[in-house]
């Protein structure tokens, strides 16, 4: 039997890169999943590799607006019946020194990466809490527990969203809710193309395994968390970079 078999979850941001990976992991592991994405043709790229399956279904929800969270979410439930799982993967970066970051720049940050977590979660917690069962795993980052030069805005959200989990996991345990946060490293997704070769080259050098991660091995710790075998991990923080510390 796979490890989350009948398993519903909800992946934000998943129609690219870490979410994609975990999307398909999902799949594979035997779980119905719903992907939040703001990009339509990745969306249905992604469904339309598992035709005629009823496993896969995805909305365009922007993640900063609860009604539009909210409604998408009560479809998941209304399609499959429950929520099991809700992975808040979705999240931008928009670098800058403090004195050149701009008050947009910092704004736009936290209201993605910080209130569109928050939106999520409280879209799905009422759920949970109705069947006294459920998941959240938030997407952090290494950034979020040892931060970065040009990344105060980043580094802030991605160290809230750990924040959260663990208030999430004091406030719902007694539910059987767990929440937990993931930090990954320097992962080959499409975020890190930006960087110059000669600083990805020096970074990477920083990396006890001298290599970038997968975004599979991100999707394999989240299918992890997300599974009874990890039925009693809740409040934690996993990182998972190679050994890289800033």
């Amino acid at each position: 039997m796979n490890r989350l078999e009948n398993k519903v979850a909800i992946i934000t941001g998943g129609a690219k890169g870490i979410g994609y990976a975990t999307a398909k992991k999902f799949l594979e592991e035997g779980a119905a999943v719903a992907v939040f994405d703001i990009d339509q043709e990745a969306i249905d790229s992604l469904v339309g590799e598992y035709p005629n399956s009823g496993s896969v279904c995805g909305y365009k929800v922007d993640i900063t607006d609860l009604p539009q969270v909210e409604a998408a979410t009560a479809e998941v439930v209304q399609k499959y019946g429950k929520l099991d799982v809700l992975v808040n993967n979705a999240g931008i970066i928009s670098d800058a020194l403090l004195h050149k970051m701009t008050p947009e720049q910092f704004n736009r940050v936290v209201v993605i990466n910080l209130y569109g977590t928050f939106n999520c979660a409280k879209a799905a917690i009422s759920y949970m809490m109705n069947q006294k069962s459920g998941v959240i795993l938030n997407a952090s980052s290494i950034g979020g527990i040892y931060s970065n030069v040009g990344q105060c805005n980043y580094a802030a959200t991605k160290a809230g969203v750990i924040a959260m989990a663990k208030a999430w996991a004091k406030e719902y345990g007694k539910y059987n809710i767990r929440a937990n946060a993931v930090a990954p490293g320097l992962i080959d997704t499409p975020i890190i193309k930006p960087i110059p070769a000669e600083i990805l080259e020096r970074l990477i050098k920083g990396v006890p395994m001298r290599r970038l991660g997968k975004p599979e091995e991100i999707a394999n710790v989240y299918a992890f968390l997300a599974s009874d075998e990890a039925s009693f991990i809740t409040g934690e923080v996993i990182e998972v970079s190679g050994g890289y510390t800033y």
